[in-house]
């Protein structure tokens, strides 16, 4: 998978797992602002990233990311 389809895919997820529309989110979308939600939907993200692209992602390091790329990035 390359990068542009890791980002479409996780961009599909967020907007899923947040309740958005995908046309609203970007890969430089900020979780705090943009994408302001309990932290329970980083939580659902992190479990569906895992599941459906067959990753292991740390909480804890997700959870430090400032956007959609941070995210990706990891």
């Amino acid at each position: 998978m390359d990068r542009k389809e890791l980002e479409a895919k996780v961009l599909e997820l967020i907007a899923i797992t947040y309740e958005k529309d995908p046309a609203e989110i970007s890969v430089e979308s900020s979780f705090k602002t943009d994408l302001a939600a309990p932290s329970v939907k980083m939580v659902a993200l992190i479990s569906e990233i895992e599941n459906q692209l067959d990753a292991a992602v740390m909480l804890a390091d997700a959870s430090g990311c400032e956007t959609v790329a941070d995210l990706v990035d990891l």
